[in-house]
């Protein structure tokens, strides 16, 4: 069984990378106009979508990625790298640009696109759960503690988007951006230690 500091750092990296409150205000701005109900099936379909697609790479990256000849240490330094970028946006603002630039694109039914990809399962938690998947040690026991906190996790943004008018009552949008910053902070010193761990695994560092 992993250690819970593992766990924990695990949990936090998801929840940083999904960022459920930064969801909020998109999904009330994708889902304007339509009832309780409909919201609900939109917001289950987005995330039972995005759940399904983490859980494939959650299973199979780590063999997908021996099989092109990527090595996991090359692949926790990339995903180091694009942690940071994606921490980047968030702390200048440019991810919440960019998702609601993706609002314009949206048919009615944006519960498969932009909601469950790339906003939920994006390449940021994609990279996340291939990662983590690949430090949770031998054998199975700690890649199903992962997944569940993936589950946990995808659970936790369905009850984020089920509550979404309420806490954009509450937050406002500078509530929004404060906690988009500080996750972003969050973010960026734990994809930096990504890096420090791609490049122990790689032997240059001890």
């Amino acid at each position: 069984m992993p250690e819970t500091a593992f766990l924990i750092t695990a949990f936090v990296t998801l929840f940083v990378v999904i960022d459920p409150p930064g969801l909020v205000p998109l999904f009330i701005a994708l889902t304007r106009g339509m009832g309780v109900e409909k919201r609900r099936a939109m917001a289950l379909r987005a995330c039972t979508i995005a759940f399904i697609l983490l859980l494939l790479f959650g299973l199979a990256g780590e063999a997908l990625l021996g099989f092109i000849g990527i090595s996991m240490p090359a692949f926790r330094i990339a995903g180091g790298i694009l942690l940071f970028l994606t921490a980047l946006d968030m702390l200048f603002e440019r991810r919440t640009q960019r998702r609601e630039g993706q609002q314009a694109e949206a048919d009615h039914d944006p519960s498969v696109f932009p909601l469950a990809t790339p906003l939920i399962a994006g390449p940021g938690a994609i990279a996340s759960i291939i990662l983590l998947v690949g430090q949770s040690g031998p054998g199975w026991i700690g890649t199903i503690a992962v997944l569940a906190l993936l589950l946990a996790m995808i659970l936790v943004t369905f009850a984020f988007l089920l509550a979404s008018p309420p806490l954009e009552r509450l937050l406002g949008r500078t509530g929004t951006i404060v906690i988009t910053r500080l996750l972003g902070m969050l973010l960026a010193a734990l994809s930096v230690q990504f890096v420090i761990d791609g490049i122990r695994g790689t032997g240059l560092i001890g």
